[in-house]
């Protein structure tokens, strides 16, 4: 019974009933030891059988089976069960009370450690305190992991961790999440306490006091450098020849990682050749169970990851007036997501609740798009989506409103500053409550509207030429109501404003056995092997006063309208079925 759960001692039992019993099992703190078989635990926690045997069979799956069936299982369904059942809104056991259960495993503890407090910062607010405390976990977690990487020169080396691809990515995904957390709450700490400082009358909150004191006692918290060189370090240790797959796939997962974040620093370029290492063509098959995927599978049989990676090399793309990738990066992940919404997959996905609102977000990037880049590159069920969300909106700006601005800030990410604040000066008066230059959100909307600025007038342009196959350039400035001198220049700005990179084609994967190559198996490729191209739907040029169109020729497709048919048709026999007839 709950007793022999508890593993409690039998004097316990029978100096307590069943009521007081139970109302200590739900606090879970107790001043008696545990004992098991013949292992003294010096913990004074007591917690169920189960978690006991969570942590064994963690930790066997983790540094001695190596057996994905068996991680995957106990990461994906038993610690959520148990979270549910037992610590819904509260910690987990500490490391100290469950460490005979892997004879103090140093790694396996900070993996423990990390998963933990992932559990507990996600149904609490955190404090100050517990961000530091977050950092310090970390690094613990990362200086382990690189003691344990095999050496560069090694030839050969024995697996001592095995994670799955699952639990690579939300470490390293929680990693940048309280990274970018912090920053936001450096920012919003140190605002709150310059607003304070305006009025002398006032003195500053308690909690904001304390929260200034220990982020000045803790400067090197989360510093973005630090961040940064654990980010590249294991994708440097992972790439190796001689490393195993956890460590590969914390390189991969690492490099969408560092994506994300350079794009939150707004260094768009870093963020897409962060991603390099993904999609080089030499990078090695990594075994992932008992398949071989190349990097960019691995990446994509992470949901997670693959939308992580989409979406901010959405951002990137658009930023660096790469429409044509941008739309295709965020296009191609809309369809699946799409689809996986109406099958019901990935509701099925742990944190699927957030999938609907990034869904939408790139929507609204996608709107943005088909706005500025008038080449036609969305699925005819996204663009009716686009049209559906966003038509009010699109119609202000075609009148000469304002309408890419409110777009952008519902869909861009949460951009951070990493310079660190001189706190001494939050408190004296006239301190500016930003402290440290621009406010990094503010600056990323105001460049990219200076971006738009233009694309409002080269559209209006666009919109005359495409009536006419030659026009004199001073009649088509009289269009635009420009002199024909400042038109010219616009012209010219129009050619290089929608001239950019772009993606180079995929290389086949080549297998030991040749396999890939005959299923078809394609890898992206490198930024290295980007080309420059066009995303205009026409061409022209200026000879003498005139200026001579040539519409773009138009490829007509028709296996999207053939797709739309089935699928339409296959909805209408599920409706046929589930008509019951009685006959």
């Amino acid at each position: 019974t709950l007793c022999a759960c508890l593993c409690l001692p039998t004097s316990f039992i029978q100096n307590h009933d069943d009521q007081s019993l139970c109302l200590n099992t739900l606090k879970w703190k107790t001043q008696l030891g545990k004992t098991r078989g013949n292992r003294p635990n010096m913990s004074t926690e007591v917690f169920p059988d189960c978690v006991i045997n969570f942590v064994f069979d963690l930790h066997d799956a983790s540094r001695r089976s190596f057996i994905p069936s068996e991680q995957q299982p106990q990461y994906s369904g038993v610690f959520r069960e148990i979270t549910a059942k037992y610590f819904p809104n509260t910690n987990w056991p500490s490391a100290e009370a469950i460490a005979s259960e892997c004879h103090g495993d140093t790694l396996f503890l900070a993996l423990y450690n990390e998963l933990t407090l992932r559990h507990l910062q996600s149904v609490k607010r955190p404090k100050v305190t517990d961000r530091i405390e977050g950092w310090h976990t970390y690094r613990q977690l990362f200086d382990l992991i690189l003691q344990e990487a095999p050496d560069e020169n090694a030839t050969a080396t024995s697996q001592t961790l095995f994670l799955i691809p699952d639990w690579c990515f939300d470490i390293m995904h929680e990693f940048l999440y309280q990274f970018q957390g912090f920053c936001q709450f450096r920012t919003a700490t140190y605002a709150a306490a310059a607003k304070t400082a305006e009025d002398p009358d006032k003195s500053p909150q308690a909690h904001v006091a304390e929260a200034l004191d220990v982020l000045s006692q803790n400067r090197d918290a989360w510093a973005v450098e630090t961040v940064l060189f654990y980010l590249h370090r294991l994708v440097a240790v992972g790439t190796r020849a001689n490393a195993s797959a956890t460590y590969r796939y914390l390189a991969y997962f690492s490099s969408v990682t560092l994506s994300r974040l350079e794009c939150l620093l707004g260094d768009y370029r870093a963020s897409i050749a962060a991603l390099d290492v993904i999609y080089d063509p030499e990078a090695e098959l990594v075994a992932v169970g008992e398949d071989m995927k190349s990097p960019e599978e691995l990446v994509n049989s992470v949901f997670s990851a693959r939308l992580s990676l989409s979406y901010h090399a959405g951002v990137s793309y658009l930023m660096l007036r790469r429409y044509k990738d941008s739309a295709s990066a965020l296009g191609g992940i809309c369809v699946f997501m799409q689809r996986g919404f109406k099958t019901g997959q990935l509701r099925k996905i742990p944190g699927s609740e957030q999938f609907s609102k990034l869904f939408d977000r790139m929507i609204a990037l996608l709107a943005i798009l088909s706005h500025i880049c008038p080449t036609s590159f969305l699925e005819d069920n996204i663009a009716a989506i686009v049209r559906e969300k966003h038509a009010n909106t699109l119609s202000k700006i075609e009148s000469g409103e304002e309408g890419y601005e409110d777009l952008f800030v519902f869909a861009c990410p949460k951009f951070v500053n990493p310079a660190v604040p001189d706190y001494s000066q939050a408190l004296k008066p006239g301190a500016t409550a930003v402290p440290y230059g621009q406010d990094a959100y503010k600056l990323q909307v105001q460049h990219f509207m200076n971006e738009m600025a233009a694309h409002q007038t080269l559209r209006k342009m666009r919109s005359y030429m495409c009536l006419y196959t030659s026009i004199d350039v001073e009649k088509l400035a009289s269009f635009n109501d420009m002199k024909v001198g400042e038109f010219e220049s616009w012209l010219t700005c129009y050619k290089h404003k929608m001239c950019q990179l772009e993606r180079g084609a995929g290389v086949s994967v080549k297998s030991s056995s040749g396999e890939n190559a005959s299923k078809g198996v394609v890898k992206g490729a490198k930024s290295d092997q980007d080309k420059i191209g066009t995303a205009m739907d026409i061409h022209y040029y200026v000879a003498g006063n005139v200026v001579h169109v040539d519409e773009a020729e138009k490829t007509r497709r028709f296996e999207n309208y053939f797709m739309i048919q089935i699928s339409h048709n296959e909805e209408i026999l599920k409706s046929l079925e589930r008509i019951r007839m009685d006959v």
